[in-house]
């Protein structure tokens, strides 16, 4: 999985042919690495266009996807936005087939002067970076990461600097090489799996090991200058329902479904959606699942020390019975005895109890009642915190699923109020300014509305306020998840709205990935909620079970 010299050279095709001579219409910056031009074009109406510098996912195509702006715009997007606004797109290009390009924009200065800025943009994992450079005299307006000395002396990268491209290699263009460019590069190399991606610019390990699987036994130079004239085909691959790697070209990959795209940024679009956005949301969640494993340990450790104080406790039951004896034998031991051998009536046979000579009989025999009293408060204690504990590290496991299973930020906020709520974080004055979010709608293949809880928040409200008694209530059985609420509209729910609901309750469970889930219903009016029960959890009488392998709606 990668994206390489070769597929961004199709990407610059595509744009080279939708947005030159488009105007800047809006610059957004929605993300700390990312940005997103909408550009008002002849033949196409408004193009958004999104070039991202993120570590992970660096990337730059045509975007439909519609993203929320932070309320006060970073300061590269202010300054894109003083110097792009209203400007016209004269040309877009790569540098040879590198992981690197530069849009270049027409604009008016505040003195009515034509002027030319450039945007260069690398596609190069942690070294990506969006750079806004002055065309006159090759001058850092600022970029989206700032490269300091410290980090790299080749190439700074600092508002005010002289823009300097990353260093150019001796490695040939894929489309332009010749024969005799070809075996000077190529002579002292082995022809292995890397082979391309040693000799030609631009060109992934994929590629490369894709030419080394495709060559025949015949001259070198001519199959790979055939492979690189073959039009491209821009396919995402798939293994087991999991799309795990693309390419602008057909790839020889055993065991996967291929799924082809007329156009690379759709591609794109559709790969990267939901792993850029899994990977961002779950930065954004780290300080909450730290404070929540962090809860879990502590509720683990917790455990240990009360089960030990429980076994601890097993023989309390002899020192009862000691002070028993002593009682019943109290007028035969004298004071000052070492031991005391008594008759012991519930076994038929003599035992011996050690006694304390310098305290007398009355004294020895509390001792042995206290000693039993407190170890029986101790388990009864213990008892009664390991049932809180287990309740705690329960309702903690469900705020840690539904953290794996959030979809958006607002999500992220719903939580943090509920652990609020619950006192595991401390109450700020500041006002939160967004929205709490909805529980999830779907439409049975019956026409039947069902609802899912995305968080304990909505779970509660689903079942405890939103449900009607009649309606059913499904759950993941020992399993932390959501609460699904089926809406009844008659007597009868059939079966493929059962199997539905159960299998969406399977889905936003922890046991998502998991074969033949367990997933309990009933009616709501067989579920309650406890009196001071944290959120989300509740007890339910006379159910049934059905077994699911959860898939995607």
């Amino acid at each position: 999985m990668a994206f390489d010299g070769l597929y961004l050279h199709y990407v610059i095709n595509e744009l080279k042919n939708t947005i030159i001579d488009g105007r800047i219409n809006k610059i957004n910056q929605p993300e700390k690495d990312e940005i997103i031009f909408t550009i008002k074009t002849k033949n196409h109406g408004k193009v958004k266009l999104l070039i991202s510098s993120s570590s992970s996912y660096p990337k730059i195509h045509i975007t439909n996807e519609i993203k929320e702006n932070p309320l006060t715009p970073p300061l590269f997007n202010m300054v894109l936005r003083k110097y792009l606004n209203n400007s016209k797109i004269i040309d877009i290009e790569q540098i040879g087939t590198d992981r690197i390009g530069k849009i270049s924009f027409l604009t008016t200065d505040e003195l009515g002067f034509d002027s030319k800025y450039n945007l260069y943009f690398e596609i190069m994992g942690r070294h990506s970076n969006i750079t806004l450079v002055r065309d006159r005299d090759n001058i850092i307006m600022d970029s989206i990461k700032h490269i300091t000395e410290d980090i790299n002396r080749f190439r700074t990268i600092l508002p005010s600097l002289e823009f300097v491209l990353p260093p150019s290699t001796n490695k040939l263009d894929p489309f332009t090489f010749t024969k005799e460019e070809f075996e000077i590069v190529s002579k002292n190399t082995d022809f292995n799996t890397n082979f391309a991606s040693k000799v030609f610019m631009g060109i992934g390990k994929d590629i490369s090991k894709d030419i080394y699987l495709k060559y025949d036994g015949d001259d070198l130079f001519s199959c790979i200058k055939k492979y690189f004239n073959v039009s491209p085909e821009f396919n995402i691959y798939i293994e087991n329902g999991i799309p795990f790697n693309f390419s602008s070209m057909p790839l020889s990959l055993d065991n996967s479904t291929i799924k082809n795209y007329p156009s690379p940024s759709l591609l794109l679009e559709d790969y990267y959606k939901e792993k850029d956005k899994a990977d961002r949301l779950k930065n954004r969640t780290l300080t909450l699942q730290k404070l929540i494993n962090n809860n879990i340990e502590r509720c683990i450790k917790k455990e240990k020390i009360l089960l030990k104080t429980l076994d601890e406790t097993k023989d309390k039951d002899i020192f009862k019975l000691y002070g028993e004896l002593l009682t019943s034998n109290i007028y035969s031991i004298k004071d000052g005895d070492k031991e005391a051998n008594v008759y012991n009536y519930y076994t038929n046979d003599y035992i011996t109890i050690s006694l304390d000579p310098n305290k007398s009989i009355s004294y020895n025999i509390q001792k042995y009642y206290k000693k039993y009293n407190k170890l029986k408060k101790s388990e009864e204690m213990a008892n009664i915190q390991l049932e809180h504990n287990k309740v705690e590290l329960e309702y903690l496991t469900s705020v840690l699923t539904n953290i794996n299973l959030i979809d958006n930020y607002n999500e992220i906020d719903d939580i943090k109020n509920e652990l609020i709520a619950e006192g595991y974080i401390k109450f700020s004055k500041k006002k939160n300014k967004s929205t709490s979010t909805k529980p999830l709608k779907f439409t049975s293949p019956d026409g039947i509305d069902i609802y899912v809880g995305k968080n304990n928040i909505q779970n509660d409200y689903l079942t405890t306020k939103f449900a009607s008694k009649n309606d059913i209530w499904l759950h993941t059985k020992n399993i932390p998840g959501s609460h699904v609420i089926i809406k009844r509209t008659s007597s009868d729910i059939p079966n493929t709205t059962l199997e539905y609901a159960a299998n969406l309750a399977a889905y936003y469970s922890k046991g998502r990935s998991g074969t033949k889930v367990p997933v309990d219903y009933t009616e709501i009016k067989n579920v309650r909620k406890p009196n001071g029960a944290k959120a989300g959890m509740v007890i339910y009488l006379t159910n049934k079970t059905i077994y699911i392998d959860p898939k995607p709606i």
